[in-house]
């Protein structure tokens, strides 16, 4: 619902007893419109009611740590403020506290719900939305986000977003977000839809009136006053000193025309909430269509001290003001009424026709008429809401439009079933729309006529394409050995020899390319690569250097030299390369690409995402490259917001492209959108061709999106083309131990040993299905074996977790792990699973002596520096953890494990403020977590706020088994 439900909702679809529309609550005596609304009549207290804008129509009318301490202690000041009411100064504080430290988590919420009461609900968005990128747990902010849309208008995107979704949610919060969409369901004119809303919203809990209460409009809209008594008598026997389910109470009176008793009602609610805002416009209306102008009057003047800015109190007291005969008193009072509204989106009231019929009113009685018609005529209507032109085959294709073109060419096809040329065109578009198996159907069907060495390129690339690897170098060499001129197939085979990762079959080839073709600067750029793959540094910098030479021009092969540079760590000569590159043309995308790597190589973060952005702001409206990099890299500094606006700028260049939407899912899925990610991968799926990894890593994400049957068909397409694609079985495997079929899992994985039996792949999956099973013992044979035929970090820390799962196992993987590090002491993720292992163990000054080790290979891992100052601090060296959780904390600022390590630390080295500061921060971004509850409770039973403290409490204690739990308990019992 609303966040403040303003009026009887159904009033605007009252009718008389003979059918016709009737004004809405109709009394016995209408209220004259001031000034040149004369003539023009309407219920005064229904207008006051029905207005019901809510929240949002009077709207619109890493820092030094002093810094952030001073931002902590601005907030704690607003944080008092606003439980007194005292909103304006709780605002000024809080922005202050913002000009410390733009990064604090609970500043922004807090300054979201304040702009919220304040009715500033597109500032109030601001805030969460900004609350949300910085890392919040969205449980935090559903609800008040949501009422913020609702207030603009905005009641669609509270089904679309994906942070809106209910799953998920704790049962209370799960609840609030439900009314809230039952109510924006109502105003979307879907009552069906939002009576359900309420109904499972109460399921979760019958106890509470919040669902009781949120029928009542419902009912009211739909004229049944009978229920709508019942809902609200229900939610008064529950809470019967509730003031909105009495405001709720006395609006069916209100809208039924039984004033006398609806003005009771309003004087209960007022009773036991003085600054209820509906309650006191609903009952300045009455007195104004009672025509108490006394008491209308001082009741206004109150009401517009507390919302200096209310357009209905505004609106109220121009009639009051024409009744007394003050023409200037009324036209100044619409005119306010004006000034608040016209800067308010259309948007933003079109679910509100009392607000449109509001200011046109207002607008008609200053005599603008013209500005009046727009909202008087949104008032009576809603809004509702392009084709293309069509050509030959060659403009579709280069539109691109292959379907349209493609069908162009079927066509002429069956006149002329035998003509080359339009086969090898059919065949390329069937590519370019993943259609793999037709095109190598049309390109067999031309080698029949004609065995051309352009058609069994065409094949071969046909081939790849499907994911045949091995037929497609067969045609490929077949091509290149009786026409060496057939450069593009050499290039190809080439290519294909270097993702299948033998270098020197593509040396031999490119070789070959440059002795046929010696002026040819892509054969040059084929060998560099080739010879860079074979680790020869020297020759691939000679052949990109002879391709320059060739042509001094060409930008790839002063990209290759300087992507060397950037390898040899000789970043100041690539930047040098790089800039004069720009300076000739400061709108290159590729040169803007590498401009970005360089800055990644140089480790400036910031500047990584400003030349990413750059190039895809410069590239084609088909080129992608640059867009995906962006949207990767916005993931990988875990900014899940700014990532999917990126994705969807790509999305919009390349609709049909597969890469494109397997990253756009990606982001979906970093932003908690499973049901827009699942529909994103089985639309890829399904236009995908046959090649077998980007199905694979479709698939992937299919899993991660929940979807095993999409992931199912979609490894079944890839394994249809390439039946023995080891990645698309392996994950075939783990999808059919999701589905249960773990018979299927166990001959898949099988299948993966006898076709990599060198490789440890198959061999863990292989695990995976005995753990299914419950059976250990052959699960951890499993294990040891893929150690055995692969030992590396990945095999070790599978087996250690095994070992760790066995009675006394911990021991075991301790021992496995040393061993392993005698002779691979430069393994730095061992190190880290031996320190958490011995730690697991209890035994803490071993793990700070391996995660020293760990430090010593890379000192600024994250997760190691975290878990050394919670070691540190388990040893009591409360002073050495400070400085490794503050290193950890500027790694990761938005990390809620961090940032609670952080905290308790300062709280144990007695900086009361810093740790407040990091403890609420953690808390809002998990706030499942009951070991940062508790350490949040503790530093504020420390500081005085003991209430808040047991809340806390409270929450943590719900979880009966965490690290804290003893000491929870222990200060949960000194606070009762």
């Amino acid at each position: 619902m609303r966040a403040s439900p303003g009026r009887p909702a159904g009033a605007e679809d009252a009718a008389d007893g003979q059918g016709r529309r009737a004004p809405a609550r109709q009394t016995a005596g209408l209220s004259s419109v001031p000034g040149a609304l004369h003539g023009v009549r309407l219920t005064i207290s229904a207008l006051g009611l029905s207005l019901g804008m809510g929240v949002g129509l009077s709207l619109c009318a890493a820092p030094a740590w002093a810094d952030s301490v001073k931002a902590s202690q601005f907030y704690e000041d607003a944080l008092k403020r606003f439980e007194r009411q005292d909103v304006d100064g709780a605002i000024l504080q809080l922005k202050n506290a913002l000009q410390q430290d733009a990064r604090l988590l609970s500043v922004h919420v807090l300054l979201g719900k304040a702009l919220l009461s304040r009715s500033e609900a597109a500032a109030a968005e601001v805030e969460f939305n900004e609350a949300l990128q910085l890392g919040i747990n969205r449980a935090e902010v559903v609800v008040p986000l949501a009422q913020a849309l609702v207030a603009q208008g905005k009641q669609a995107e509270v089904f679309k977003r994906a942070v809106l979704t209910p799953d998920g949610l704790p049962d209370a919060t799960r609840q609030a977000l439900l009314l809230v969409r039952a109510g924006a369901s109502s105003d979307l004119g879907d009552a069906t839809r939002a009576q359900a809303l309420v109904d499972e919203a109460r399921a979760l809990n019958p106890a509470q009136p919040d669902a009781w209460i949120a029928e009542v409009p419902l009912r009211i809209r739909a004229r049944q006053f009978d229920k709508a008594d019942a809902a609200a008598d229900r939610a008064l026997q529950l809470a019967p000193r509730n003031a909105e389910a009495l405001y709720q109470k006395a609006t069916i009176a209100h809208v039924q025309g039984r004033l006398d008793e609806a003005l009771r009602g309003y004087e209960q609610v007022l009773a036991l909430d003085a600054r209820h805002l509906e309650a006191q416009v609903a009952r300045a209306g009455i007195l104004v269509d009672l025509d108490r102008r006394d008491t209308a009057t001082s009741t206004l003047q109150a009401l517009l001290k507390q919302a200096p800015n209310e357009p209905r109190a505004l609106y109220l007291s121009a009639v009051l003001a024409e009744r007394r005969g003050d023409a200037a008193a009324s036209a100044q009072s619409l005119k306010a009424v004006t000034t608040q509204l016209d800067p308010v989106p259309m948007d933003y009231i079109r679910y509100r026709p009392q607000a449109l019929m509001l200011n046109g009113l207002a607008h008609y009685g200053l005599g603008e008429l013209q500005k009046a018609k727009p909202y008087l005529e949104a008032a009576l209507r809603q809004q509702p809401a392009s084709p293309l032109a069509k050509l030959l085959a060659q403009v579709y294709a280069a539109e691109p439009n292959p379907e349209r073109a493609s069908e162009v060419l079927e066509a002429y096809l069956k006149a002329f079933p035998g003509d080359s040329q339009a086969l090898v065109m059919m065949a390329s578009l069937q590519m370019t729309q993943g259609r793999h198996a037709r095109a190598t159907a049309l390109m067999q069907e031309a080698l029949r006529g004609r065995d051309a060495p352009e058609f069994r390129t065409a094949l071969g690339l046909s081939l790849i394409r499907g994911g045949q690897l091995a037929g497609a170098a067969q045609e490929l060499e077949k091509a290149f050995q009786k026409d060496p001129n057939q450069s593009y197939a050499g290039l190809s085979l080439a290519t294909l020899y270097l993702r299948s990762g033998q270098a020197a079959k593509a040396t031999a080839v490119a070789d070959r390319l440059v002795k046929q073709q010696p002026r040819n600067p892509s054969a040059w750029m084929m060998q560099g690569a080739a010879r860079q793959a074979s680790q020869d540094v020297a020759g691939a910098r000679q052949s990109y250097q002879q391709a320059l030479q060739i042509d001094a021009a060409l930008v790839e092969p002063q990209l290759a030299l300087a992507r060397l540079d950037i390898t040899t760590r000789n970043v100041d000569a690539a930047q040098a390369r790089l800039d004069g590159l720009l300076r000739t043309d400061e709108r290159n995308p590729d040169v803007l690409f590498e401009r970005a790597l360089l800055s990644e190589a140089r480790g400036q973060t910031a500047e990584v995402e400003r030349w990413l952005a750059k190039a895809a702001d410069a590239s084609g409206p088909r080129q992608t490259r640059a867009d995906q990099a962006l949207v990767t890299w916005l993931l990988k500094q875990d900014q899940p917001g700014p990532a999917l606006e990126a994705a969807k700028r790509m999305l919009g260049k390349a609709p049909d492209d597969t890469l494109a939407n397997i990253t756009y899912a990606r982001a979906q899925l970093a932003n908690r959108d499973t049901a827009g990610a699942k529909a994103t991968l089985n639309s890829a799926s399904r236009r995908a061709g046959f090649e077998p990894q980007p199905l694979v890593d479709i698939a992937t994400l299919q899993l991660a999106a929940k979807d095993p049957a999409g992931a199912a068909y979609t490894l079944d397409k890839a394994l249809s083309a390439a039946p023995q694609h080891a990645p698309a079985l392996a994950l075939s495997s783990t999808v059919a131990l999701a589905q249960g079929q773990a018979a299927q899992a166990e001959k898949q994985a099988r299948q993966v040993i006898a076709l990599q039996p060198g490789q440890a792949l198959g061999h863990l999956l292989l695990a995976d299905v005995f753990q299914s099973r419950q059976q250990p013992t052959q699960a951890l044979e499993a294990l040891r074996k893929a150690h055995e035929v692969q030992p590396s970090s990945g095999t070790l820390l599978a087996l250690m977790q095994a070992l760790s799962r066995q009675d006394g196992g911990n021991k075991a993987a301790i021992d496995l792990a040393e061993r392993w590090l005698r002779g691979r002491p430069d393994d730095l993720a061992a190190w880290k699973a031996l320190g958490d292992s011995q730690a697991r163990s209890g035994n803490f000054a071993a793990a700070r002596k391996s995660y020293d080790s760990a430090l010593r290979l890379r000192p600024s891992d994250v997760e190691t520096l975290n878990n050394q100052a919670n070691v540190l601090i388990r040893l009591g060296e409360t002073a050495a953890a400070v400085p490794l959780a503050d290193q950890a904390l500027n790694l990761a600022p938005r990390n809620a494990s961090v940032i609670d390590t952080a905290g308790w630390a300062h709280h144990l080295a007695g900086h009361a403020d810093r740790a407040l500061q990091l403890l609420r921060d953690a808390r809002l971004r998990d706030p499942a977590n009951p070991d940062i509850r508790y350490h949040l409770a503790a530093v504020l039973a420390k500081a005085g706020r003991t209430a808040e403290a047991r809340e806390e409490l409270e929450a943590a204690l719900k979880s009966r088994s965490f690290a804290s739990v003893k000491e929870a308990q222990a200060l949960a019992s000194t606070l009762r």
